[in-house]
């Protein structure tokens, strides 16, 4: 099977405290993975793993066939730019860019120019308009559609998504959980989601329960393997 995602046995701590241990899953093409679980047990730290983003003490995390383990800080960059399209909970959007050049930066940084592809993404977000605006014209919901868009931009094979419609109202949380579905299944990308929505998780294919000794499948929910 074709994995775009695959975590073996991964666990983290902080000094001698443990965050989670045993941590397994394996994310195909076009799936759509909803993890869930208590505040502070790791979700965030979990997806920060994923990316490369933080280190992690046991396991091994493989993304589009590639071990990040060995990888150092620049060789993974470099992955992340091509490979992963990162939904950050605090937006991180650049405030001296406006709001298309934030979105178009994926695809900058690939040396690659598409306005049409960033405007098209701007309005399926909700921000035709607003492409000319900075961050700091905007609201907190805003920024976080600007961040969805630029996640999207470059056509990642693997999109990473925490809590993408916490700043968000139940309308347009649906609207914005209708196009990270859509590009996800339209490029056959793997769509991997931290959440505390419930709307927003059971728009999954899996919605996994994170607990300090791994992932399981939630109780109510398919049991199938992770």
């Amino acid at each position: 099977m074709a994995l775009n995602l695959e975590l073996q046995d991964l666990a983290k701590r902080y000094g001698e405290t443990p965050v989670f241990s045993g941590v397994s899953l394996q994310v195909a093409p076009g799936e759509f993975v909803a993890i869930v679980g208590e505040s502070g047990v790791g979700k965030s730290t979990l997806l920060n793993c994923m990316a490369g983003l933080d280190t992690w003490d046991e396991g091994r995390v493989i993304v589009a066939g590639t071990d990040l383990g060995p990888l150092d800080a620049d060789r993974r960059a470099l992955l992340r730019r091509r490979q992963v399209g990162f939904v950050f909970q605090a937006f991180h959007v650049l405030p001296h860019l406006d709001v298309a050049q934030n979105v178009a930066l994926p695809l900058m940084l690939l040396g690659q120019h598409d306005d049409a592809r960033v405007q098209g993404l701007l309005d399926e977000v909700g921000l035709s308009g607003l492409g000319a605006r900075l961050p700091q014209q905007l609201s907190g919901g805003q920024l976080q559609r600007v961040a969805i868009a630029r996640a999207l931009a470059h056509r990642p094979a693997l999109i990473l998504a925490d809590e993408p419609t916490g700043n968000l109202d139940p309308a347009t949380a649906a609207r914005v959980m209708d196009v990270l579905v859509a590009q996800a299944r339209e490029h056959g990308a793997s769509l991997v989601l931290v959440t505390h929505s419930e709307g927003a998780a059971t728009r999954a294919d899996r919605v996994l329960l994170l607990t300090p000794q791994g992932l399981r499948p939630r109780v109510g929910d398919d049991p199938a393997s992770a």
